[in-house]
């Protein structure tokens, strides 16, 4: 199998150097056939690397923004069959990086080879799987992400001990996805030294692995903060919220981004 998208996430991470912007959203939100005008528009306005939601009923980290996204997107009918479907047709088009973020139960109930297969071909480079535990990824999994060249980025968070940010670093392809806070996506606070000492903490520690860090990034002020301490910022709900206000996704879309990052 083709190892063709294995580093293009890391590549572009290391490439640019810094001051990454990676974009979340849900895929079929706010409808079933978004998916590829909305990739298209935020790589015309400058994103380095998009990050596709799969829609899930039953999301952990996700905070109430994304929730309801997911809610509206399995209401339109949006599954993961289908997301494959758009992101093969939207490659055609596009080689920015696209990661796919999604839960444990929906890769085991597609069937694990079969998933990763079917992501491969479809253009997709990298995962997140939040709920997945390091030790079965490692002990289970990694040969067959090698297998279908693909990229995988685990979290952690100001709970998490130096022993498994060390064992994130080892096993993570793409980026570690550094986690603001111990809550879940969403909120839009600004950003207290607290969280900017535990970005100062992980910058210190010198991984191997880049860092992006997610989770509150909102605004040009929480991006820029981010950037100081990491390799770039994970933009989620903040830009679901811009979806979700039914303007004309040519003119909102560029609009948020030069927002962020002029």
């Amino acid at each position: 199998m083709t190892t063709t998208f294995e580093n293009r996430i890391r590549k572009t991470i290391i490439k640019k150097g810094g001051d990454i912007l990676n974009v979340y959203f849900t895929a079929g939100y706010p409808d079933l056939d978004s998916t590829e005008e909305i990739i298209l528009l935020l790589e015309k306005s400058g994103v380095d690397l998009i990050e596709l939601g799969m829609p899930y009923s039953d999301p952990l980290a996700d905070g109430l923004t994304i929730q309801q996204s997911s809610e509206v997107a399995l209401k339109n009918g949006m599954r993961v069959s289908l997301l494959f479907e758009q992101v093969t047709k939207v490659r055609k088009l596009t080689s920015i990086p696209i990661i796919l973020m999604g839960y444990y139960n929906q890769v085991l109930q597609y069937g694990i080879g079969r998933f990763l297969n079917d992501a491969s071909v479809a253009g997709i480079d990298g995962m997140i799987i939040p709920d997945l535990p390091m030790d079965i990824f490692e002990r289970e999994y990694q040969d067959f992400f090698k297998e279908y060249g693909m990229a995988i980025s685990f979290l952690i968070s100001p709970m998490t001990s130096e022993e498994r940010i060390a064992m994130a670093d080892r096993l993570s392809t793409a980026f570690i996805y550094v986690v603001s806070q111990s809550s879940i996506t969403g909120k839009s606070q600004t950003l207290s030294e607290q969280q900017k000492a535990w970005f100062k903490r992980i910058k210190g520690m010198s991984l191997k692995s880049p860092t992006l860090i997610g989770f509150g990034i909102h605004d040009r002020q929480s991006y820029l903060t981010a950037c100081a301490y990491s390799h770039g910022a994970i933009i989620g709900s903040a830009f679901i919220r811009v979806l979700g206000e039914g303007k004309p996704f040519q003119s909102a879309i560029p609009s948020f981004i030069q927002s962020i990052r002029p």
